[in-house]
């Protein structure tokens, strides 16, 4: 899905903070201040975010055997990663590649294996995430790898991506009980923006997406409607029928990304959707907010819940920590960024020889992690500085003073208490901004790490087939 792994982050949690403080209900019209907050957004917070992230997201190459063993008392969540695509879409960044059953069935069965080896490790997952990629692209393979992590681990909880043409009842019935939270990739409901990005053709026009969601959605605890909002050719009716069509689609939840890209996808995006930029990005999140706001509840910078469902599946906000396992998956531990090898052949290597696949990893320090947490933390719409303070053994406004005077100064906040602070809807469009940034930082790093891939790899993971690209 466009962006829901990211940092590899970890964690559906099922008993989300509410983002708006106790007796405080949500405004009728919810306003960023769009003028001034494309001028933060210009000329202050995206130069910042850029500068950091070009400082930190490095990496380093290295070679072990295995990832580190958990540590006693934390928590983490699985990340497993299933690299493969029936076709590729041009905005994506992810680790992917053109769909072949000779590749994909034995890497579903090296994934089973390399699970098996961080059983061995200790660890002890209760949820577990699963992206790619299109994770159902073989779902009896999919099932078998769930099915297995359920008898290595405690799971209680299992989120899996998919794509509107895998809403099949043949598929339905076998992910039902096995999947907790089933997020579909539509990005639009558009058929002209649908066109644009090859997808009409695959998986048919809005309305016929929206049908099968309607069908699906009653079977899963959550079903998550990813969407993309910014496209070049996208106007404000649109994407306000785009919203509409969510709140009628009977989605338990709904994430609406800002578009984004990485020097990987530039030029089949420029092709296809057309150049990014972020001019009328403040004004489209606002409506997003208030188009959205009698029917679902924001519980993230850009993650929307139903009113009254009570789940989140937006596994970035809570987990601080995560095992990814897969070709592409990255892993945090204790301060350090693991990446595994992008490369589907080192990854067989690797797992036939008993090792695991990490290839390169960046530590990071007391303050790097402070700001780390600072992001997220504003993501999460409710700035824990109790939690802040127990794990940096200072209050958020002492260890990162500018920052956090920044964001008082913008009028990010809009209640300040001695437990937490919370956004306002400038702050909340804020917060989408530097996710934005640090989410392009990773695709750079991403970009980095397919440096090391095979000319044939590479061919295969930069493919877009003729039918993809539209005039």
């Amino acid at each position: 899905m466009y962006n829901r792994k990211m940092t590899m982050l970890a964690n559906a949690a099922s008993e989300p903070v509410s983002a708006e403080p106790s007796g405080q209900s949500r405004a009728a019209h919810q306003k960023v201040g769009v003028g001034f907050s494309r001028f933060l957004s210009t000329y202050f917070l995206t130069p910042y975010v850029q500068q950091m992230t070009r400082r930190y997201l490095t990496l380093d190459p290295v070679e072990m055997d295995s990832l580190p063993g958990p540590e006693p008392g934390k928590s983490y969540t699985l990340y497993l990663h299933v690299p493969f695509c029936e076709s590729l879409c041009p905005y994506c960044s992810f680790n992917r590649f053109l769909f072949e059953e000779t590749k994909a069935k034995p890497y579903f069965r090296q994934l089973r294996q390399e699970m098996r080896m961080a059983h061995r490790l200790g660890y002890r997952f209760t949820s577990v995430y699963i992206g790619g990629g299109t994770p159902t692209i073989m779902i009896d393979e999919l099932c078998e790898t769930i099915d297995l992590a359920r008898e290595l681990f405690p799971i209680e909880e299992v989120s899996c991506e998919t794509n509107p043409n895998h809403l099949i009842p043949e598929y339905i019935e076998k992910l039902e009980g096995r999947v907790q939270r089933l997020s579909v990739g539509v990005q639009s409901f558009d058929d002209e923006l649908l066109k644009q990005m090859a997808r009409y053709h695959k998986f048919g026009s809005g309305k016929e997406i929206q049908e099968k969601i309607r069908q699906a959605a009653p079977h899963f605890p959550s079903l998550n409607v990813d969407m993309i909002y910014n496209f070049p050719s996208q106007t404000e009716e649109i994407l306000r029928r785009d919203v509409q069509m969510v709140i009628d689609s009977g989605a338990q939840q709904t994430t609406f990304y800002p578009l984004m890209t990485s020097p990987s996808v530039a030029r089949s995006m420029d092709r296809s959707v057309g150049k990014v930029e972020y001019s009328r990005e403040a004004k489209y999140y606002e409506i997003i907010l208030n188009e959205l706001d009698k029917d679902f509840e924001p519980m993230s910078a850009w993650t929307f819940i139903r009113s009254g469902t009570g789940m989140l599946d937006e596994y970035i906000v809570d987990s601080e920590e995560y095992v990814g396992l897969g070709s592409g998956a990255f892993s945090f531990l204790n301060g350090t960024l693991y990446v595994n090898t992008f490369s589907v052949k080192e990854y067989s290597r690797a797992i036939e020889s008993g090792r695991m696949s990490v290839s390169a990893m960046q530590r990071y320090g007391r303050r790097e992690q402070m700001r780390y947490r600072f992001m997220m933390e504003m993501f999460g719409l409710r700035f824990d500085r109790q939690r802040f303070k127990r794990s940096f053994g200072a209050p958020p406004e002492w260890g990162l003073f500018f920052e956090m005077l920044a964001m008082f100064l913008a009028g990010a906040f809009s209640k300040v208490t001695p437990k937490a602070l919370f956004m306002t809807p400038r702050g909340k469009y804020l917060a989408v901004v530097l996710m934005r940034e640090f989410f392009s930082g990773v695709n750079n790093l991403r970009d980095e790490a397919r440096k090391a891939l095979t000319d044939e790899e590479r061919m295969c993971a930069m493919a877009v087939r003729s039918n993809q690209v539209t005039a």
